[in-house]
């Protein structure tokens, strides 16, 4: 007993090392990634906007916290076209849309869109598997959507990255499928928790954004974890420490300002369906029905987001420096308005088109935008109440995602990471949970599963769960009518009594009703093939001597294997205390209806 103990714990600590060590092999993996798309994307930016476009976005110093720069036009009214753009900008986006159809057209099309869903999908739907090439040509193609302008995010490409190489590591090793989801999980927390700086939102985030109820991926949160904190550690040692965006010091100390907050949790849900309406919309009544081929179409959304720009060049590219603006209250509550059905706009035109980019950034934006001027409106009816209308810039951000995302938990923490500061939790908390209980109709990640149960990933272990609960009394708690055949029954009787019966399975008894052997009709049609007297042949000579039996107090699983082992249709059910006497059969029919049943 001893020497087993001790086999047993070598095994656990040998299963915890190799997943510590495989974990922060993708961590290490996915924050190089990172940090590789991090440069990309500024060099994109520099050489697509700055240069070729003219413009520059403004930029947050992220040890200073200052904006810049802060070219005039940034301050202009609504519905003017901006003196500091010139026409071509509107080109812009559209050079890049053309770009990036060819490389993820002809390479790859599942790098189009928003890769986080791509990634669930292939969670759910194909074992945690992802083509090698996949995460490079979203790489690539991500960047020069985000620098030419497009309207995406930087989650969707790293997630791919992570989860790729998570994916790649597991079938090299040869894991199970089970453990390259997992290993797939880890990477999408990795790549997540490094590129934003956000170890454990981003390790929350890839076990909560596979479903669309309040579930998650249990089995994932350590080795996403782990990958989450070496990915942060890799791609901070490298681009820099400290938080996305710097805030001012936000505190929540009035509980009766709970009811303006939960009041934007509202315009949250609202919006949110709008958005996801007008995303999925456009893809699918636009887009799709444009006769073209799939290459050109990134351009044409490309086409449509520049003539955005011309008048909003806030709109292009990830916007972080205007939320980081709206943080600092420096923009006007109708600009922000605008700002936030623009970029509705504008992401749908970028991604729905088959752009490459992901959600997050944009999601954030347009929560920025959102929750900014609805705490300058806030403040302008209750000055008394709502001190601090800047601080709705961040609980919009969280609520407005949260809402979308079905990610309230990862996406609350998410933000306080983002913002260095976790003075507005309360209201954090309220919000982005209000908004994923009114938001169960929709989600921007139309391949989440609502729960563990949906998901192709776990309904065998869910099956299993289920028929270990229940037990062969369950199936048969109306006894049926046994069709039992003596031993001496003649073959000329037996073919009498199959005609009577429903059942296909006959167990035989001797005199004193003991269980000898079992047959079935196919065992009787073997013999009518055969030339022997009927009168001769006798049951106890059908019947086959090894018979397998369950008991009532049986689970359903094993009664399955049971089945399954010699592919049975019909099984004895026996007495416990007299295993000779047969009470009962139980059927797969039986069993099946069972199991529907519980479920429902």
């Amino acid at each position: 007993m001893k020497k087993n103990t001790h086999s047993g714990a070598s095994t656990n600590v040998g299963s915890a090392v190799k997943l510590i060590f495989y974990s922060s092999i993708i961590g290490v993996v996915s924050g190089l990634g990172a940090v590789v798309f991090y440069y990309l994307l500024k060099l994109c930016t520099y050489i697509f906007l700055v240069k070729a476009g003219d413009y520059t976005p403004p930029s947050i110093n992220e040890l200073t916290g200052v904006v810049s720069p802060l070219q005039d036009y940034l301050c202009q009214q609504m519905f003017t076209l901006h003196t500091g753009i010139h026409w071509y900008l509107a080109l812009i986006p559209a050079i890049g849309g053309l770009i990036v159809g060819f490389i993820v057209y002809t390479w790859a099309p599942e790098a189009e869109g928003h890769g986080t869903d791509a990634a669930i999908e292939a969670f759910h739907q194909h074992r945690g598997i992802i083509r090698p090439r996949v995460p490079f040509i979203k790489t690539i193609a991500s960047a020069i959507t985000i620098g030419s302008g497009g309207s995406a995010g930087r989650e969707g490409p790293i997630a791919q990255i992570g989860a790729g190489f998570g994916s790649y590591l597991a079938s090299r090793l040869g894991l199970t499928d089970k453990e390259r989801r997992i290993m797939m999980t880890s990477g999408i927390g990795g790549g997540i928790g490094s590129i934003f700086r956000a170890p454990l939102g981003g390790a929350l985030f890839a076990i909560e954004v596979l479903y669309s109820e309040t579930e998650i991926e249990y089995e994932a949160i350590i080795p996403a974890v782990i990958a989450s904190i070496v990915g942060y550690s890799v791609f901070a040692s490298i681009v820099g420490w400290g938080a996305l965006f710097h805030t001012p010091d936000f505190t929540f100390n009035n509980p009766l300002e709970l009811i303006v907050y939960f009041t934007l949790a509202g315009v949250c849900v609202v919006s949110g369906y709008v958005y996801v309406k007008v995303f999925y919309g456009m893809r699918d009544k636009f887009f799709k029905r444009i006769s073209c081929p799939p290459h050109i179409k990134p351009a044409i959304g490309g086409l449509l987001l520049g003539c955005i720009a011309l008048f909003y060049p806030q709109v292009l590219g990830s916007g972080y420096g205007w939320v980081q603006l709206a943080i600092y209250g420096k923009m006007a509550i109708g600009l922000m308005l605008v700002l936030a059905l623009a970029k509705i706009l504008a992401t749908s035109f970028t991604i729905s088109s088959g752009g490459s980019g992901g959600v997050f950034a944009p999601s954030l934006v347009i929560g920025a935008m959102l929750g900014g001027a609805f705490g300058g409106i806030a403040h302008q009816f209750f000055p008394g109440l709502v001190l601090q209308p800047s601080a709705y810039v961040l609980v919009g951000m969280a609520g407005f995602f949260a809402g979308v995302a079905n990610a309230p938990i990862s996406t609350l923490i998410m933000v306080c990471e983002l913002t260095g500061s976790y003075g507005l939790l309360p209201p954090l908390m309220l919000v982005c949970v209000t908004a994923l209980l009114f938001s169960r109709g929709f989600t921007i990640y139309e391949k989440q599963v609502p729960t563990r149960i949906d998901s192709p990933a776990h309904r065998g272990e869910f099956i299993i769960n289920v028929l270990e609960r229940l037990k062969v009394r369950d199936a048969i708690s109306v006894p049926g009518k046994i069709s039992t055949v003596s031993e001496t029954t003649t073959l000329k009787e037996i073919i009498r009594l199959i005609s009577l019966s429903q059942s296909s399975y006959f167990p035989v008894v001797n005199s004193a009703g003991n269980m000898t052997g079992i047959f079935d009709i196919h065992d009787v049609r073997r013999l009518l093939t055969e030339e022997f007297p009927a009168h001769l042949v006798i049951a106890k000579d059908i019947a086959i001597k090894e018979v397998i039996t369950v008991n009532p107090d049986e689970d359903l699983n094993s009664v399955l294997r049971k089945f399954t082992l010699k592919d049975l249709e019909e099984l004895p059910v026996v007495n416990p205390e007299d295993p000779m006497k047969v009470i009962d059969m139980i059927s797969r029919k039986d069993l099946i209806n069972t199991y529907n049943n519980a479920i429902i």
